[in-house]
């Protein structure tokens, strides 16, 4: 918790400091009342005037109400602390996760960056309202409570301190027994959003298979482990309020058995025992809140620890300090002795790659599956960094370059394709912010969808639902790539972009985009030999490796892996 602290902004130190002060306020309010109402019993002992009864009572009223005040605007204050922080944590949970490489959003799941950006907040900003509201008045209340009480009587005194010890020991007890669960917790909640995400993802692909009975069972077997150790965690903390309402009952119990008997000894006087039973009983709850208030911290604090965790894990790539320097070469990219293996990993998925691509030039990437293309062309996007050998754009490393700058050479338009609830317009101008009409049906039109468009009578603002889940794969995928080349960009990368595209479509979008991208860097990843077969360059990737460099027709010659993906896709007529 300690490590968000700093999340804190000046003005709400000021908040927190006007808490304070209305809590010691407060608490002063509170402990006054004692004293009046013993004030009043000595009046009517006494014989006194109802007008002394009358006074007391009209101040012990106008101290409850400054009490009454007070607490609203703890709350309010609090709250507000407590909103804004959970806030603020949220933005820069959002921020982290956006700076994140492929490697950091490997460390942590989806699921779990979820449930720590939702749930592991929310239990942080408990934790502030808590502490401001009751973590803060319990300490103040008790040691206000004790002085009062302090000197008063040697034996009420004992009965009190007694008490205490009862309650530590109980705090101490629950504190050993639930502590270690609540990471627990928060772990089982990680995994029951991952399978629920994944049950929900992949809903057709189960119904599909009849695998609900197994999607169930794993479920359930995730449910069952949360369930139980929230009951654990449930039964220790329920066992708590019995322990402090019998401590709290037989120490008003014990201070009037041992009042009575000392006011038969003229040891103390009947409001002196009144005034005492309420302190005693303001010290006992004063701890009482403060166990309540503790028990939320191990858990707050495991999610606090896991909002850190996040925040504070340095992102592997990153812009340069130094802005690049413009060499004057453009369009191209050349890999000298290029490496790349996972962090921890033993083998590499690309070994001593070196390929230089010049200004223009159409590359085709073909190999089996596991061969690393995908995994290339996230070098050039620097989803990854090189292990070994470096990676030159435009003459320059890559590193060298500020993400922003790099992203912006580069159209990416991966396999899967991604749309945003919004409408098609929207999802557009992902691509390019400003990108007019003209450019967003320039666009389509490259990518076969124009049609489409003019079918609909809301054109460009026709909506899309969560995820394109209103439009096929196919049309997804070409919206898809619509988003991606709606910008000139000096490079263009297409991962596999084709895969979901029946081939009549294929060959009049690639058609479309020759003269639509002409001059630009083209990189085509594919399966399929009909893509990349017109390229001017076609590279064969094996385990890693680069086994074949050529156009089709060399590569047919030369290169055995090629000439058997050729030769099991297309007939001897289309080779």
């Amino acid at each position: 918790m300690s490590k968000l602290i700093k999340y804190f902004r000046w003005y709400d130190y000021l908040l927190i400091t006007l808490t304070i002060i209305l809590t010691f306020l407060r608490v002063g309010f509170d402990l006054t009342l004692p004293d009046l109402m013993a004030d009043i019993v000595s009046v009517v002992i006494e014989n006194g005037s109802r007008s002394e009864i009358f006074s007391i009572g009209l101040e012990m009223l106008l101290y409850t109400v400054l009490a009454v005040i007070s607490v609203f605007f703890i709350s309010f204050l609090s709250s507000k602390v407590a909103a804004r922080f959970a806030n603020i944590l949220r933005r820069k949970m959002y921020e982290k996760v956006q700076s994140f490489s492929a490697e950091e959003m490997n460390d942590f799941s989806v699921a779990s960056l979820i449930t720590r950006t939702t749930n592991d907040i929310q239990q942080v900003q408990n934790l502030v309202v808590s502490s401001l509201r009751m973590a803060l008045r319990a300490p103040i209340l008790a040691v206000g409570a004790i002085i009062k009480i302090w000197g008063r009587s040697s034996s009420l005194t004992l009965v009190t301190g007694i008490s205490i010890f009862l309650i530590v020991v109980v705090i101490t007890f629950i504190f050993i027994k639930v502590g270690p669960k609540f990471k627990i917790v928060q772990e089982n909640i990680d995994d029951l959003n991952l399978v629920t995400r994944e049950n929900l993802t992949g809903l057709r692909e189960v119904r599909a298979h009849n695998a609900e009975e197994y999607q169930k069972e794993k479920f359930e077997r995730v449910n069952e482990k949360l369930t139980n150790t929230n009951i654990y965690v449930n039964r220790i903390l329920m066992m708590m309020h019995p322990f402090m309402n019998l401590i709290l009952s037989g120490t008003s119990l014990a201070i009037v058995w041992v009042g009575a008997y000392l006011i038969s000894q003229n040891s103390i006087n009947l409001p002196t025992m009144m005034a005492f039973s309420q302190y005693a009983v303001q010290t006992v709850m004063g701890f009482m809140m403060l166990t309540i208030t503790l028990m939320m911290f191990p858990r707050s604090f495991v999610s606090a620890r896991r909002v850190s965790e996040v925040l504070q894990t340095k992102a592997k790539i990153n812009s340069p300090l130094e802005p690049v320097t413009k060499t004057g070469e453009t369009g191209t990219i050349e890999f000298k002795d290029v490496s790349f293996r996972h962090k921890d990993a033993e083998e590499y998925i690309l070994k001593n790659i070196n390929l230089k691509i010049n200004k223009g030039e159409t590359i085709g990437f073909i190999g089996s599956t596991g061969s690393g293309k995908s995994t290339l062309i996230n070098l050039i996007l620097r989803f990854y960094d090189v292990s070994e050998g470096t990676l030159f754009i435009n003459g320059q490393n890559i590193k060298d370059y500020p993400l922003e700058q790099l992203h912006d050479l580069v159209g990416y338009i991966p396999q899967r394709a991604i749309l945003f609830s919004g409408t098609i317009a929207s999802n557009l101008r992902l691509g390019k912010k400003d990108a007019s009409e003209e450019e967003m049906l320039q666009a389509l039109k490259t990518a076969d969808m124009d049609k489409f468009i003019k079918r609909q009578e809301d054109g460009l603002q026709y909506k899309v639902s969560r995820a394109g889940q209103n439009f096929s794969g196919g049309q997804k995928q070409r919206l898809s790539i619509a988003r991606g080349i709606i910008k000139q960009r000096e490079f263009f990368v297409f991962d596999d972009t084709f895969s979901a595209l029946d081939n009549k479509t294929d060959s009049r979008v690639r058609k479309n985009l020759i003269k639509h991208i002409k001059g630009a860097t083209t990189l085509i990843v594919s399966q399929r030999v009909g893509t990349i077969m017109n390229s001017d360059k076609i590279v064969v990737l094996d385990k890693g490796e680069i086994v074949g460099f050529g156009t089709h027709r060399e590569l047919l010659k030369e290169n055995k892996i090629y000439q058997e993906i050729a030769s099991s896709q297309l007939s001897k007529e289309n080779l």
